[in-house]
C-alpha cells in the first residue's frame, strides 16, 4: 500500500502552533507603528511548541503521493483520526459512483472531508443521500486543502475521515 518515506524527502519535520503575545498600548495607533523603522518597533516574543497527537497525521502531499506517519503511499486513500487507513478505489474525480459515497456512509465518524483531487469539484447531490441519512457531514475541498484540514480536525480529538482523490495523470476519456 505505501512505502516508507526516504528521510529528508517526504518527512516535512513536526507541526507547530505558533503563539503570540500582542500588547496593549493605549493611544497608540497603527499607522504610527507603520511608520517606525522595523528595528524601533516594539518586539513580541513567539512561541513555537509541537502539536501532539494520538490520531494519525498527513505528513506531506505531493504529486503523485500522500505521505501518512511516515509512509508515503501513491493510491487515493480513506485516513481517519482513529486509525483507519486503506486505499480508496477512485483514481479520477470523473470515477466517482453513488458506491464509493454509500461506502463512506458506514463509517464510524462524525464528519468526512472529502480531497476532490487537483481542484475543488462537488460530487452529484444524489450521491450524498446515505450521508444524510446518517447526519454525516462532508466537507469538499480539493485534495491538498483536505489534508490540512483533516490534521487540523485530527490534531484537535475530531473523529473525522479524509477521502482523498489522489490524482495522477489524465483521467481516461468518456
Amino acid at each position: 500500500m505505501g512505502t516508507k518515506a526516504d528521510p529528508g524527502t517526504a518527512c516535512l519535520g513536526e507541526t507547530y502552533n505558533l503563539t503570540t503575545v500582542q500588547p496593549f498600548y493605549p493611544g497608540l495607533q497603527r499607522r504610527s507603528l507603520a511608520a517606525q523603522p522595523l528595528t524601533q518597533r516594539p518586539q513580541h516574543p513567539m512561541k513555537f511548541q509541537p502539536d501532539k497527537s494520538s490520531a494519525q497525521t498527513i505528513h506531506g502531499y505531493g504529486p503523485g503521493w500522500i505521505g501518512v506517519d511516515g509512509t508515503k503511499h501513491t493510491q487515493s486513500l480513506i485516513v481517519g483520526s482513529s486509525g483507519l487507513l486503506q486505499v480508496w478505489d477512485c483514481a479520477h474525480f470523473a470515477a466517482l459512483t453513488p458506491e464509493h459515497f454509500e461506502y463512506l456512509a458506514t463509517l464510524e465518524t462524525e464528519l468526512i472531508i472529502f480531497g476532490s483531487g487537483l481542484r475543488n469539484r462537488f460530487p452529484n447531490p444524489a450521491w450524498l443521500r446515505p450521508l444524510m441519512a446518517r447526519r454525516l457531514g462532508l466537507e469538499t475541498m480539493d485534495t491538498a486543502a483536505a489534508c490540512r484540514t483533516y490534521n487540523i480536525l485530527a490534531g484537535e480529538g475530531r473523529n473525522v475521515v479524509a477521502a482523498l482523490i489522489l490524482e495522477t495523470g489524465e483521467p481516461p476519456a468518456a
